[in-house]
């Protein structure tokens, strides 16, 4: 059990690198190609959302998902387009991974399916 969690958590950074990635491309590309980039990468982040959830809770993978998103667009924002992230957004940024891990420890069961 404990390795489908890893595998569920694996998912939902990936689908949130996978989200910011939506994003970075939508700055960086032609009107084309940028559109296709967008459309790719939230269809690649869905995909992994998804499969978050069959090894976590849906807050779970969505609070990861989130949080990853979360980071990864505002560090991509600071390094890659030199905008400015103030001492608040690094304050909230790091309440959020400690949310994270919190939650990734807490006892959240997986919900069982009767179909």
């Amino acid at each position: 059990m404990e390795r489908e969690k890893k595998k569920g958590y694996a998912w939902a950074v990936s689908a949130g690198f996978n989200a910011a990635l939506a994003a970075i491309s939508a700055k960086f590309f032609s009107s084309q190609l940028k559109y296709g980039l967008v459309v790719f990468f939230n269809v690649v982040m869905w995909g992994c959302y998804v499969n978050s959830m069959k090894s976590l809770s849906s807050l779970q993978a969505t609070v990861t998902n989130f949080a990853t998103n979360f980071l990864s667009s505002g560090l991509s924002g600071l390094f890659l387009f030199e905008e400015a992230l103030p001492v608040k957004w690094f304050a909230g940024a790091a309440l959020i991974v400690i949310g994270v891990v919190v939650l990734s420890k807490s006892s959240i069961d997986k919900k069982t399916h009767s179909s």
